[in-house]
């Protein structure tokens, strides 16, 4: 009998060859041809399980994702305002090296969405559902009584996502100038002005 082939799983190990790839080499590593032969494929076989190297390269995004949405989410519990947004930021800020690791996959799929009006459109729909997460803690930390500062949540939380993302280009690209320390204490202030009304 011919041998079933489980497509599912043969997309996750090109996913997974891919992430490897560009962890070790950047976007520039994980070329079509190397993608095939570190996951055992002939060249050209890739296209039936991918249209191309920007689906691809989504899906090696995705996973980094959601390694890290599971993590966060079992990090935050049953934490709710003020409380929940600050496990949320320092959960998310690049310090272990794990993260190093992902937010240099992320640099490279940064890198090709100026390239790719798809990818783009992707990574939008990403940062909008960051955005709405953050909205949530915050008008649950003003229903509690925690957050007072009046600077609008929308002004905040696009903050904390520019905070966040800064921090990790600076992980991957200035190792040298990156210290948790300081990110902590950035945390820690930031934390404090939301609960000072004359603080914006």
């Amino acid at each position: 009998m011919p041998k079933i082939i489980d497509h599912d799983e043969r997309r996750q190990d090109i996913v997974d060859v891919t992430w490897k790839l560009i962890v070790e080499g950047g976007i520039e590593a994980a070329t079509m041809r190397e993608i095939a032969a570190r996951a055992g494929f002939a060249n050209g076989a890739l296209k039936h399980y991918f249209s191309g190297k920007d689906a691809i390269i989504k899906g090696a995004y995705e996973r980094s994702l959601h390694g890290l949405g599971e993590r966060l989410e079992a990090h935050v519990a049953d934490a709710r305002g003020i409380e929940a947004l600050e496990k949320s930021i320092r959960f998310t800020l690049p310090v272990q090296q794990e993260d190093a690791t992902a937010a240099r996959v992320l640099l490279s799929f940064w890198e090709r969405c100026v390239f790719s009006p798809d990818l783009d459109h992707d990574y939008d729909e990403h940062l909008e559902n960051w955005t709405a997460g953050y909205l949530r803690y915050l008008r649950e930390g003003r229903e509690d009584g925690d957050v007072v500062n009046p600077t609008s949540d929308e002004q905040l939380a696009n903050e904390i996502i520019t905070m966040i993302l800064g921090a990790t280009v600076t992980r991957v690209v200035s190792p040298a100038y990156f210290h948790e320390s300081m990110l902590e204490a950035q945390v820690t202030d930031y934390i404090a002005r939301l609960r000072r009304a004359d603080c914006r």
